[in-house]
């Protein structure tokens, strides 16, 4: 990281930006790259439809499930929360499998492993084979979880990454919409045969995902750490916006990468580190202040995001309204299908936003609304609670402040999760830095859904949502004091805005100036 340090030091005394930001160049915008660079981001996020899909489907498909195979109150969470655990494998194994076949063909394989553990979960004749192919298809989603912000963060320019980069977040959204869907659509079929057909469903967007990502290309960034110059710029030129922007993010690229940027071969030699040795040490062992911030900001904002309760939202919204007065199979159902559809359109409003307000603005709004619903919802419950006819204000508000409650987590907190998280890793830490935030979030994710009817049980449901919501107050000002705007930052700028910790303005400022000093230069010279 020692360069690194010097690059930061050079910007500083200097005032030369190296890494100019896009926005200092000003081409027309050439529609052609945009769309090709959106279709591959497109391509790889569809694989976190699969996850999506599985949260989803599960809300309806464990109270048939439960009723079929007569399990347990406790059976059921194990059931909904171990495909969490399950996908730390993958996640671990994703980083490591990436750097050394590539991000593309990582991303076949999760699909290639989801699919198998679908259609064993479709035909499980009893609840040790339906864990088996829990197990399998949790395998599956940790990959795909670990691998798709990745790439697209990778093949996206500054000027649009926010947007391409929340396509995770987008396709978790439409999987659980998909899945809440399927809960309606197979509900009326025979108690055997529904909950089968709702999870092998699952089965068949693998199997498209797994086909549309070998039309992709590689990622600039894996190219470059094999030493693949030529077929890098050849991507840069097709997802850039300028042929001046493809060289300066191809010099990046190389200058984290440790090659000269006068280094033009197509092919040269890189050090054997490209392959992932070395750097759990430089993460975990001996990190550079910079590295040791972005880590806690990463590990932090994936462990906030499943800390305040979505998961218990989402995952047990059937048992919430149930529990707010809803009795009916076929209403509870429809009004899960509400929370899917809120929360795909709000996510799908903050993929607009992202570029335009910045990461800050959307993250700190999008938590204190939570606080807020949360704290209504825990409020409503617990009246419901201590009331023992129907009071119809409170079943309205309990439905209401669920409905906000996804809108504010999909607006903010829940893409920006994933987009800060792929953005902010120095290049050669990448792969390792993003399994790592995605194994805290899934340990969160299946603690919270593991955790959930036991928790409402002994602490009343309307106490579970108070905890929730203060959770994401705490989440608020850890948020507020650490953490850095990002947006329209080259990926390489990340280490000079990182390492200060609740000082962070002031690299921020250092940036400015740079960035500032630079365009005057250019301006001089025409």
């Amino acid at each position: 990281m020692e360069m690194t340090d010097r690059r930061a030091e050079d910007k500083t005394i200097t005032g030369q930006a190296q890494n100019t930001s896009i926005a200092d160049f000003d081409p027309p915008k050439k529609a052609k790259t945009k769309k090709f660079a959106i279709a591959c981001g497109v391509l790889a996020s569809m694989t976190s439809i699969l996850l999506g899909y599985d949260i989803g489907v599960m809300s309806g498909a464990s109270l048939f499930i439960k009723e079929n195979l007569k399990i347990s109150d406790v059976q059921v969470e194990i059931m909904n929360g171990t495909l969490n655990l399950y996908s730390l494998i993958g996640s671990a194994l994703a980083g490591r499998t990436s750097d050394w076949i590539g991000r593309r063909y990582t991303i076949v394989l999760a699909g290639t492993i989801f699919f198998i553990g679908a259609l064993l979960m479709g035909f499980a004749p009893n609840y040790a084979f339906l864990m088996f192919g829990r197990f399998v298809a949790g395998v599956g989603v940790g990959y795909a979880l670990m691998i798709a912000p990745v790439y697209t963060a990778e093949i996206s320019p500054a000027s649009f990454r926010g947007f391409l980069t929340s396509f995770p977040e987008v396709f978790v959204n439409i999987g659980i919409l998909l899945g809440y869907v399927s809960n309606y659509a197979f509900s009326k079929l025979p108690i055997h045969l529904n909950w089968r057909i709702m999870l092998g469903v699952g089965a068949f967007p693998s199997v498209i995902l797994a086909v549309g990502v070998l039309a992709m290309p590689e990622s600039p960034r894996w190219l470059v750490m094999q030493g693949r110059l030529g077929d890098a710029k050849r991507v840069l030129q097709k997802t850039s916006e300028s042929i001046e922007e493809c060289q300066l993010r191809l010099d990046d690229i190389k200058e984290a990468a440790g090659i000269p940027k006068e280094s033009n071969d197509d092919v040269v030699q890189v050090s054997k580190r490209s392959h992932g040795e070395g750097v759990w040490k430089e993460l975990l062992l001996h990190p550079t202040p910079a590295v040791r911030h972005i880590l806690i900001a990463a590990l932090g904002i994936h462990f906030f995001e499943q800390s305040s309760g979505i998961d218990s939202v989402v995952l047990y919204s059937p048992r919430i309204f149930e529990k707010a007065g809803i009795t009916s199979y076929d209403h509870k159902l429809l009004a899960t299908v509400a929370v899917g559809v809120v929360k795909t359109i709000f996510i799908l409003v903050a993929t607009v936003f992202l570029d335009k307000f910045g990461r800050r603005p959307l993250l700190l709004t999008s938590v204190a609304g939570m606080v807020f619903s949360l704290s209504c919802l825990g409020a409503s419950l617990t009246i419901v609670d201590q009331q023992h006819g129907k009071i119809m204000w409170a079943i309205v508000l309990c439905i209401t402040m669920v409905l906000l409650n996804v809108a504010f987590f999909s607006i903010g907190l829940g893409p920006i999760t994933w987009v800060y998280s792929s953005e902010i890793f120095p290049l050669q830490l990448r792969a390792q830095g993003c399994s790592m935030g995605v194994a805290v979030n899934r340990v969160t994710s299946g603690v919270i859904s593991m955790t959930f009817i036991s928790l409402y049980k002994a602490i009343t449901i309307g106490g579970a949502f108070f905890l929730y919501a203060g959770i994401a107050a705490v989440g608020w000002v850890f948020f507020y004091m650490l953490y850095p705007e990002t947006q329209g930052r080259t990926l390489e700028d990340m280490e000079v805005l990182f390492g200060k910790y609740h000082k962070w303005r002031e690299a921020n400022a250092l940036l400015q100036k740079a960035k500032q000093v630079d365009g005057d230069d250019k301006g001089q010279v025409h």
